[in-house]
């Protein structure tokens, strides 16, 4: 894809980033100094910025001392402004959490429960630990007697890759699942991706999703970078995240995302 000479050729008025693997090296665990600049440019010349993770809206303390317009969180099932305005919010159906509670009790399998503010875990494996070693969060408690179904934004279930469409079919069947590792699954409502947490923030600042740029690595991301006018894959993601990607960028710690924004007239 070439782009034309002058600022900004593609006329972006938003940005989305994913945070680990895109914005966070999981080498370093940090963003690189290229990468905070580039932020802050686009800032300053107007563009939206804006988060677009899994992670939950209190899991974001790794960038907090950056400046954004707004948070799509929980893959897309929770997404605020900066002021913690709310735009959209999305839970499981309490079927689906029943169901998945009921099926780990019958057979060996750990999960998490993700809330507008908690989280918490049926057991501490050492797969779930090490899953939260990896992207430098505390382990949530493992959950008490009582449970919270009617306010689950996104469940991680852990199980291989090979098991979830069958999981998905017979035990979460009103929700959706993703990966961005072969740890867990990211499982939202039915329908919420990154995408539509995209489409909302396109509706409340006004702008047409013509108009977007996206950056990710997981298999989270690929709703939003094939929607996005221009999706850029990090070089260090999957392969299918960068078989659908408009343009494959250079890894995290190579400034990656400095050199895409360069490549595209928005730096």
């Amino acid at each position: 894809m070439n782009t034309s000479d002058g600022e900004n050729p593609h006329h972006i008025k938003a940005v989305f980033f994913d945070i680990d693997g895109t914005l966070i090296s999981f080498k370093t665990g940090k963003i690189p100094e290229s990468t905070q600049n580039a932020l802050k440019k686009l800032r300053e010349k107007g563009i939206k910025v804006i988060v677009a993770t899994g992670r939950s809206i209190n899991s974001l303390h790794h960038i907090s001392h950056l400046e954004f317009d707004g948070f799509i969180t929980f893959n897309g099932a929770y997404c605020v402004t900066t002021s913690r305005e709310l735009i959209s919010r999305y839970t499981i159906a309490p079927a689906d959490i029943e169901s998945l509670i009921r099926y780990a009790g019958e057979a060996p399998l750990s999960y998490s429960l993700m809330y507008e503010d908690k989280v918490e875990i049926n057991d501490a494996t050492p797969e779930v630990v090490g899953m939260y070693a990896h992207v430098n969060l505390p382990v949530p408690p493992v959950h008490t007697e009582y449970i919270d179904m009617e306010n689950v934004l996104q469940a991680n279930i852990f199980l291989r890759p090979e098991a979830e469409e069958e999981f998905m079919e017979k035990v979460m069947p009103n929700s959706i699942s993703s990966r961005w590792t072969p740890l867990f699954a990211d499982v939202n409502a039915g329908g919420i991706t990154k995408q539509l947490g995209i489409e909302n923030f396109c509706t409340h600042f006004g702008i047409d999703t013509a108009d977007t740029m996206a950056f990710g690595d997981g298999g989270n991301d690929i709703s939003m970078l094939k929607f996005v006018k221009i999706g850029v894959a990090m070089g260090n993601a999957n392969d299918a995240v960068k078989q659908i990607a408009d343009f494959v960028t250079d890894e995290v710690d190579e400034h990656g995302i400095e050199r895409a924004l360069i490549r595209f007239g928005l730096l």
